[in-house]
């Protein structure tokens, strides 16, 4: 019975498909009458996906020809810029360029043992006076004799290793000022501070917590929407004129 049930909801479905499409007029608009489908459709442009500022700033001067008209740059995020056209007559836009940036892959709030952190903190970071007080704690902090660590919440105090065989009680700095790479290499890199904690565990295990809130992609946002603003300035009166950069 089951497969005589499948071989007739199969013939059934060859008699729709055997149907003749018919064309429908619904207010003003033109449809195929299968699933109601729109054939009249301006059909959109497959956006162009790159991960550099750069890069859409030489395909504005380049493929200007191909905007259908006033264009915006959208800075979506930090890490995301679109370059749209403006509503059409479907109250639609299209997005002919996007571009997503290449950020650090560091994991904030998450322990990291004492090695990975020293080459992650390196490999991720712009060099600051900070940054080199957090290395200097991370490279030096020894494993615990019994001892445990001194807290307050805000502060602490560990055993580093001052000399070849000597040892001294520091303070950690908190909060520190660190600039991670968050945004697209072109534009700088905004500065926040952050909590850098000492796990209270045998082996030495480290973190660094954002403490501003999100207040950086700001920032940020203003930066690349300032590279993208010079950039423009030095185009032709007629494609500057025909871009607004949103963000």
């Amino acid at each position: 019975m089951e497969n005589l049930k499948e071989a007739l909801q199969y013939i059934a479905g060859l008699g729709v498909d055997a149907e003749k499409t018919e064309v429908l007029d619904i207010n003003g608009k033109t449809y195929a009458n299968k699933n109601l489908t729109r054939y009249d459709k301006m059909p959109k442009a497959d956006r162009i996906k790159a991960s550099t500022l750069t890069s859409m700033v030489d395909y504005i001067y380049q493929c200007n020809k191909e905007f259908p008209g006033s264009m915006i740059i959208h800075i979506v995020s930090p890490t995301r810029v679109l370059l749209m056209s403006a509503l059409d007559k479907e109250r639609e836009r299209e997005v002919l360029f996007e571009v997503n940036a290449e950020t650090s892959e560091f994991r904030f709030d998450q322990w990291y043992e004492q090695e990975r952190m020293m080459i992650e903190m390196q490999a991720n970071f712009q060099k600051n006076e900070d940054l080199e007080l957090v290395l200097k704690a991370v490279g030096n902090i020894v494993k615990k004799n019994g001892e445990t660590y001194s807290d307050d919440g805000c502060s602490q105090v560990a055993t580093m290793t001052t000399g070849i065989a000597t040892k001294a009680d520091v303070i950690v700095p908190n909060p520190v000022e660190l600039i991670p790479y968050r945004t697209f290499q072109e534009v700088g890199q905004p500065a926040s501070k952050f909590v850098f904690r000492i796990a209270d565990k045998e082996v030495p295990a480290f973190k660094i917590v954002e403490a501003e809130g999100g207040i950086w992609k700001n920032e940020a946002i203003s930066n690349i929407k300032t590279f993208l603003m010079e950039h423009l300035s030095n185009m032709d009166t007629e494609i500057r004129s025909n871009i607004t950069v949103i963000g």
